[in-house]
């Protein structure tokens, strides 16, 4: 008798340690939220399949709320409200087309960044801002939620925050600040306002000689 009951633990003890063995974080887990899944290293898409693209909006994650998952690559975009810096300059004044599809945010940034750094005063209707105290240079330089590489997102990207996001009570953005995009055809630069009452929700042309909030993005 002693040697069953010695065989039937030894027997558990081994099926324990090979289920420990086979465990696999990497693999979703249903009894875990989303977050948790993507803590422990589960692939977006695979999260994805399991709940759906809905289900990843507005949850914080990555320094920023998710506002985009890319359903080809798996690749998440979120996006913060950067409000405490008060309302900021566009900068240079010239002319220049750049991106509004969702994701173009960080190649208009750098664009920005770089035409900023020319002598615009002598473009046609140029204009030298004549510091670094201005939207895309604050973005760029940013270090915030522990993350370096925010950039200001296209119309398209702004968007989708309130589309996905905002519209849903989540992303604590400021509802009193028009926001800054990185879209701009010729001299008008696109912005955009959160308040759900009047003139939320659309990005319009404004003005590079107005100032306005400052909302990040990134991107992994």
């Amino acid at each position: 008798m002693k040697n069953i009951l010695f065989i039937l633990l030894v027997s558990i003890l081994l099926i324990g340690c090979k289920d420990d063995a086979q465990f696999d974080p990497t693999i979703f887990n249903s009894d875990l939220s989303i977050i948790e899944n993507l803590e422990n290293g589960v692939p977006v898409l695979d999260i994805a399949s399991q709940t759906s693209i809905d289900a990843f909006y507005g949850l914080e994650f990555g320094g920023g709320f998710i506002f985009h998952v890319d359903e080809i690559d798996g690749t998440l975009m979120v996006a913060r409200d950067y409000a405490i810096a008060g309302n900021v300059a566009w900068g240079d004044h010239f002319d220049l087309l750049t991106g509004s599809s969702i994701g173009d945010g960080l190649e208009n940034t750098q664009i920005m960044v770089n035409m900023n750094a020319e002598d615009n005063s002598l473009v046609p209707n140029g204009l030298e801002f004549g510091s670094d105290d201005y939207v895309f240079k604050i973005a760029l330089d940013l270090k915030h939620e522990g993350f370096d590489d925010w950039f200001i997102p296209s119309s398209d990207s702004m968007k989708a925050i309130f589309d996905n996001v905002h519209t849903n009570g989540m992303g604590n953005f400021n509802q009193t600040y028009i926001y800054w995009t990185s879209t701009k055809e010729g001299y008008n630069p696109y912005v955009m306002g959160f308040n759900l009452n009047s003139w939320g929700g659309e990005a319009f042309a404004g003005s590079c000689f107005n100032v306005n909030g400052i909302l990040v993005v990134r991107k992994f």
